[in-house]
């Protein structure tokens, strides 16, 4: 499974991408994966205004996973 950062995630976890072996059932069990890999993580992660897309669709943590989704998390954009 493909995971992407945007924005200050990207700054925060230190990496635009990365790749998760274990596919987790949901996105609540991909957050606590990636909370797992340090404080920064976590940091980044425990923030509630994080939006989350799988294969560019917006969802929520209960969204199920398959070992082919692309996820993305990034912050929440305004317009101007």
């Amino acid at each position: 499974m493909k995971v992407v950062f945007f924005g200050k995630l990207r700054e925060q976890v230190g990496t635009s991408v990365i790749d998760v072996i274990e596919t987790p059932e949901n996105i609540e069990g991909l957050l606590k994966v990636l909370k797992s890999k340090g404080d920064n993580w976590r940091q980044a992660f425990d923030d509630n205004d994080v939006l989350i897309a799988v294969n560019q669709t917006l969802c929520d943590s209960s969204q199920m996973l398959s070992f082919n989704d692309e996820v993305a998390f990034f912050p929440p954009v305004t317009g101007g």
